[in-house]
């Protein structure tokens, strides 16, 4: 098996701010393995909030390139497990191996991966869009600039209530929302019952990670379900969830990929929690991935692609939030 890996410095449309940070471009690498005359791609981008670079996530995966290349023959589950021990401080360089291992199995079989996983995807929810956080006015234009039936709207300010309230007045969208650990858990618990009266859907990880207390008290007092981010990153932590959040948003980056990702999702609704799948501003070679797990979603956020100025890949292309498979094999991702 033949590895190549792909970095990129992916260009925005515009600056996104999230309570924590701002950034014009979103550094990325995309893995390629090649077998038997198929290629399958994977891809994981870099992010500060978790110290991982494209630098780290390449030497990672080249310190351990003989043995990667000796597990071409395994099922994707035995290849993610033997490399896992390996990778334990660099999840994201492992996600985007298993997603590319992924792909290149289902095309080996001739099938799309959601068949390989036997699912039926009649019944796919639709992606939200995001608005990062802005002046309203900024706000207000990114939504006249793509009008779309669900918006995630990020927060963590000192005028949240106020963004809200005038962005309602403007769409009829589904609103969710998403502070990024910036609240307390009284201020979650207030604006809780304000945003459900501007028909807001849920709360996304309004409180630190850490913060076990105030989930506690944010998940018994909240007018809106509460759905973890920062707080769920690998599978131990779907468990620990429960009774602190109503939901859960898998990230396939933070977790190490397509294949402990649908393992937690599985988990989760075993368990009565709702589900959703994040996108950490992939292009097209993520976000296809993310596309295979819809069947098991209740939310998906997978705009990514949405919201580059220039896309690296086809795949999986999205109208409106509605989200059509390509019609290549595997994930269905290709680079340009």
């Amino acid at each position: 098996m033949e590895i190549k890996l792909h970095s990129y410095n992916l260009q925005l449309k515009h600056t996104f701010t999230i309570s924590r940070e701002s950034h014009d471009f979103q550094p990325s690498l995309v893995v390629e393995l090649i077998s038997d005359g198929f290629s399958g791609f994977g891809e994981a981008t870099s992010n500060p909030y978790y110290n991982i670079t494209v630098e780290n996530m390449m030497a990672t995966i080249q310190q351990n390139l003989p043995f990667i290349k000796s597990l071409s023959g395994e099922e994707p589950a035995d290849f993610w497990q033997k490399l896992q021990p390996l990778f334990a401080k660099n999840m994201f360089a492992l996600c985007a191996l298993d997603i590319a291992f992924n792909d290149l199995n289902a095309r080996k079989q001739g099938k799309k991966l959601y068949d390989v996983w036997g699912f039926n995807t009649d019944k796919n929810p639709m992606t939200d869009y995001t608005i990062g956080i802005d002046s309203v006015e900024k706000m207000l234009a990114k939504m006249k600039e793509l009008p779309w039936p669900i918006y995630k709207i990020k927060l963590g300010t000192k005028n949240d209530i106020e963004i809200v309230t005038e962005l309602r007045k403007h769409s009829d969208a589904i609103f969710r929302i998403d502070a990024n650990c910036g609240w307390t858990a009284d201020q979650a618990i207030e604006n809780s019952f304000k945003l459900k009266e501007l028909g807001v859907e849920f709360l996304e990880q309004p409180l630190k990670a850490d913060d076990i207390e105030g989930a506690k008290k944010l998940f018994e007092n909240s007018a809106l379900p509460i759905i973890a981010d920062e707080s769920c990153i690998v599978e131990s932590d779907v468990e620990k969830c429960f009774g602190l959040f109503h939901g859960v948003n898998v990230k396939l980056t933070k977790c190490g990929g397509v294949t402990p990702g649908k393992r937690m999702l599985e988990k989760a609704k075993e368990l009565g929690l709702k589900t959703m799948v994040g996108c950490m501003t992939e292009s097209t070679v993520g976000i296809s991935a993310i596309a295979h797990l819809l069947p098991l979603l209740d939310y998906v956020d997978m705009d990514g692609g949405l919201l580059l100025k220039k896309d690296i890949a086809n795949g999986v292309t999205i109208d409106n939030g509605v989200i059509s498979y390509a019609d290549e094999n595997g994930t269905g991702a290709s680079l340009l």
